[in-house]
């Protein structure tokens, strides 16, 4: 081989090993998204105060196994649930497939276990027929245009389980404040959203989520942006970054 045919070969071996790199890489962040954590963001107001408009946060997706809809594009490959570490508990905050519209990815606070019986009277939540501790708790204020809130009274509400977290109450005659018992069936969960009063869940078409639906549990918010701020406008980022709720724990 002659010095040319040399010079001709190294750049071309380097153009190979660039492309290994790339397709390794890809590779990669295709398992880490499928079967560890994926992002998502928060389009909604319907989780306030917990997780904001502009949240963005971390799902760990192997947290009550893996079904279908664990995968890119749902592929019908098996029905349920397997490698099921461990249970969902109540008071979890879970992103799940909506039961109408499975491309459709919704995040709430888990209520009903399969068997349990939930409903709001006089805007308590009662479970099992005993009402959950719900404790005045302040007021919150939204910077969320579409879903504004100035002064919104703050309930903290304490499960069974320990688990404790704040609500918001914006009118005491909501529809919501006041619905039939649900029987939660098996294989099934409720699921309620922390703004109580603008929430489209479980107590309306959301319905009961089947355990399949489920994706995963919301992890730690690693990036925040308030006041309607676009991923893509860098140049607010410095004004608008939520600073306190970078890598907070979702709880």
């Amino acid at each position: 081989m002659n010095v040319s045919e040399k010079a001709q070969t190294k750049p071309q071996n380097s153009l190979w090993e660039n492309i290994k790199v790339i397709i390794q890489a890809l590779l990669l962040a295709m398992v880490i998204r499928t079967v560890l954590f994926q992002p998502f963001t928060i389009p909604s107001g319907s989780m306030m105060p917990t997780l904001l408009v502009g949240d963005y946060i971390f799902v760990n997706k192997f947290a009550y196994g893996y079904s279908k809809y664990s995968l890119p594009f749902s592929p019908n490959l098996f029905s349920g649930r397997i490698f099921e570490f461990s249970e969902p508990e109540r008071g979890d905050v879970i992103v799940f497939r909506l039961p109408s519209h499975p491309d459709v990815d919704y995040i709430k606070r888990l209520i009903g276990l399969p068997g349990d019986k939930v409903q709001v009277t006089d805007g308590v939540l009662l479970i099992n027929g005993k009402p959950v501790p719900k404790q005045g708790d302040g007021t919150f204020t939204s910077d969320y245009s579409l879903d504004p809130g100035t002064d919104v009274p703050v309930f903290r509400e304490t499960l069974d389980t320990g688990v404790t977290y704040d609500t918001l109450d914006h009118s005491p005659v909501s529809r919501g404040d006041n619905t039939q018992e649900f029987t939660v069936p098996e294989g099934h969960y409720f699921f309620m959203g922390d703004n109580r009063d603008n929430s489209l869940d479980s107590r309306f078409d959301v319905g009961m989520v089947p355990a399949e639906n489920l994706v995963g549990r919301a992890s730690i918010i690693f990036f925040s942006l308030g006041n309607d701020t676009s991923f893509r406008e860098v140049w607010k980022w410095p004004t608008n970054m939520r600073w306190d709720r970078l890598f907070k724990v979702v709880h």
